[in-house]
């Protein structure tokens, strides 16, 4: 229970800064345009953060669905105030989490309570168990049956940005859920904080969901809290979810794999861990045109992705995609030849989450604007 007892911020309140970027309207399929964008809705004028299927940092949502935590205060949650009020994140951050504090502690001891009395005339209780969980891309379709039967007898439930709206309103409405996401620039948890919740709440006995989009053990940082918990004798069972290269990509009917086009698909992080502009690394038999690649989480670094890609041989006429949001309404669709991919999306603006898939497969897809012809790569694609 290290987390909750060792920090010592000020219960002072301080105003959270709020997103209100705006998201245009674009055109849908071309036939004969190299790029398009496909809406499976109609979305207004709202901002990204009310407009979006996931929970952004410092939403109106995000507050609402986690008011109990913070019903120490007099009017419940904190109120995100104007655009144009700067904060520095990290003091944001530490300042939201020792607004939280007081109701953390406080269910803790609820559940102590609740063990106590549950093994008065029995033997003696172990830890609860602690469940990662994959959300899938965002459908909620998408998320199994295994997943949903323990995220509805959860008592607590710590979920990331990426797990969407439509998922997380299946939850129990006696469980508690907080959100502990990250986006550049602002992490609401540091993955130790989260490490030391996960912990305390198991320790007492708790049934603990963790949360994640896709699939916990591909990017999601899964494999590092499990091996924490399993270190301090915690049990975690892991629920695998559709990651969002497969979900995505079966959305678009692009196949990853395809005899006599793609032998092999090969899944890239785009995030540089020191915020900067290159991907970590890219290997040179990375630039495998007889291959599938899937970026995630590089909008970023995709620039340079590209040239390095191109650099150890993969054409530049080979078609790509960008997909933000994808599975979700709001989903929107870039496609272009590698070269051209990065200009195509800045033209778009597309946000984050957006995946990358790269390759001849990408021609199978249905929406893929150009014809054969026009694309002399794509004919042994056919």
């Amino acid at each position: 229970m290290a987390l909750l007892y060792r920090l010592s911020f000020s219960s002072s309140s301080s105003p959270l800064s709020s997103a209100c970027n705006s998201i245009k309207q674009f055109n849908p399929i071309n036939p004969k345009s190299f790029i398009c964008s496909l809406h499976f809705n109609d979305t207004s004028s709202s901002s990204s953060s009310s407009s979006s299927p996931f929970t952004e940092k410092h939403s109106f949502e995000r507050y609402q669905r986690d008011q109990w935590v913070y019903s120490s205060l007099h009017h419940n949650r904190p109120e995100p105030t104007s655009p144009s009020v700067s904060l520095d994140a990290d003091s944001t951050r530490r300042n939201d989490i020792a607004l939280q504090l007081p109701e953390l502690k406080k269910l803790l001891q609820v559940l102590r309570e609740k063990r106590e009395e549950d093994r008065v005339g029995a033997e003696k209780c172990g830890p609860g168990n602690v469940y990662l969980v994959g959300t899938g891309p965002g459908d909620p379709d998408l998320l199994t049956l295994k997943a949903m039967k323990v995220i509805q007898k959860a008592d607590l439930l710590l979920y990331d940005r990426l797990v969407s709206n439509d998922v997380l309103d299946l939850v129990a409405p006696n469980a508690r859920l907080l959100y502990v996401g990250k986006t550049a620039g602002y992490h609401s948890r540091t993955q130790e904080e989260i490490h030391e919740l996960l912990l305390s709440f198991a320790e007492v006995g708790a049934t603990v969901v963790r949360l994640k989009g896709g699939d916990p053990l591909v990017f999601g940082r899964g494999g590092e809290e499990m091996d924490f918990l399993q270190q301090k004798g915690i049990q975690v069972k892991v629920i695998p979810g559709i990651t969002a290269a497969s979900g995505i990509a079966a959305e678009l009917g692009i196949p990853l794999t395809h005899r006599g086009v793609a032998n092999s698909v090969r899944f890239l992080t785009g995030h540089s861990r020191k915020g900067g502009t290159d991907p970590l690394f890219v290997a040179e038999n990375a630039a495998d045109p007889d291959s599938t690649l899937v970026v995630y989480m590089g909008l970023s670094t995709l620039p340079s992705l590209a040239l390095k890609l191109m650099h150890h041989g993969l054409p530049p006429h080979t078609p790509a995609a960008a997909i933000e949001r994808g599975t979700t309404p709001q989903q929107r669709i870039v496609f272009s030849e590698l070269k051209d991919l990065a200009d195509k999306i800045g033209v778009e603006e597309l946000v984050s989450p957006t995946l990358i898939i790269i390759g001849k497969v990408v021609s199978l897809s249905p929406f893929w604007p150009i014809s054969s012809k026009e694309a002399p790569c794509l004919a042994e694609a056919k």
